[in-house]
């Protein structure tokens, strides 16, 4: 096994159940997932994925990367790419005491709910029905996802292959240089305020300086105010030292806060706040068309079939949901080593060999 990945993109559902069941027979590969259910194995794999993550055993960057896996989320698809979570809201300061929760965004509210100013004018507009008359519409909060190509590609434009699949995406050039990913503090600040833009982040911010330089020499371009846009201009904690913010970032995300505050996040995105009743009372209800399970082979016709297809390439698609109850939170660092220093500190002989 050489740990390659192959996607395979169908035209419809009938067409990739049945290259699904060939394989199956024919192959007798484990899959983590039956049509529209995790496996046995997948669930067994969550269960102690899961339970190693609770009593420290993995990283809260791996764990959520098992997630993203599990959720259906690929590195091979811009609409189901892997999704990280901001986990600052200081973005502006000289130095960042991670032990300060101040400094953190709040995990328990989707990215939509974190400005009140915003969230209000968006609620308005859910609770008025005239503005969802369409056939088959149901009423959302947000019409874009946290997570599409969209997204992806401006987070990763400085790199290949997403330069060249930015210039395809924006019928061949790069996006206008005031909309490029310039400041990790203005791409903050549109994720706050903007009623169309609610993005989250890929899992390269935590573990890929390369996305933040470009060292590829792309013309992006000069913005209105006539600032060229080369580098991703870095916080001041992290002295513009585009491998200095990744490490401040991962600790940051690896911090005893998050930790303690994950689960809510993993309640919104993979679990049972993702939909239904749970959903609209933690304010987290996107387009119905970004939700798994939207049976485009039922739509005869190619106009509204074709609208549909176009929001999905555009929009992105919420991740297959992994939990339908609250997840558990993940044990207190103390709890979870206390057998192994007692069982260090208790014992009667304990020598330690200097070569």
């Amino acid at each position: 096994m050489d740990n390659s990945s192959t996607f395979l993109c169908f035209v419809t559902k009938s067409a990739r159940d049945n290259v699904a069941c060939q394989i199956r027979h024919f192959c007798q590969v484990p899959l983590l997932r039956s049509k529209e259910k995790l496996s046995t194995k997948a669930i067994n794999q969550l269960n102690s994925t899961t339970h190693l993550w609770r009593k420290r055993m993995m990283s809260n960057f791996d764990y959520l990367m098992h997630l993203n896996l599990l959720a259906g989320r690929s590195f091979s698809d811009l609409t189901q790419y892997p999704v990280m979570p901001w986990v600052l809201a200081d973005w502006t300061s000289d130095d960042l005491d991670l032990h300060n929760s101040q400094i953190y965004r709040d995990l328990s509210k989707p990215v939509g709910a974190l400005n009140p100013d915003r969230l209000a004018a968006l609620l308005e507009r859910y609770d008025d029905d005239e503005n969802f008359g369409g056939v088959g519409q149901s009423a959302f909060m947000y019409g874009s996802l946290y997570s599409s190509p969209g997204i992806v590609l401006y987070f990763m434009v400085r790199t290949e292959p997403f330069a060249t699949l930015s210039i395809e995406f924006q019928s061949g050039r790069f996006d206008m240089p005031d909309r490029l990913f310039s400041s990790m503090s203005q791409a903050w600040a549109s994720s706050l305020q903007s009623t169309s833009g609610f993005k989250e982040l890929t899992p390269e911010l935590f573990n890929s300086p390369e996305v933040l330089v470009n060292r590829n020499q792309f013309n992006f371009g000069t913005t209105q105010g006539g600032t060229p846009v080369v580098d991703v201009e870095l916080p001041p904690w992290s002295t513009q030292s585009a491998h200095e913010f990744i490490r401040v970032h991962r600790m940051a995300l690896e911090s005893e806060h998050v930790s303690s505050n994950l689960h809510h996040w993993i309640d919104l995105i993979f679990g049972y706040k993702q939909r239904g009743t749970a959903a609209v009372e933690a304010i987290n209800v996107f387009h119905f068309l970004s939700y798994n399970g939207c049976e485009l082979d039922t739509i005869s016709d190619p106009l509204d079939r074709q609208a549909e297809e176009s929001h999905l390439k555009n929009f992105g698609c919420v991740p297959h949901q992994l939990f339908c109850s609250p997840h558990p939170s993940r044990g207190r660092g103390d709890d979870c080593f206390a057998p192994f220093y007692s069982e260090v500190y208790t014992s009667k002989k304990f020598s330690c060999f200097i070569p």
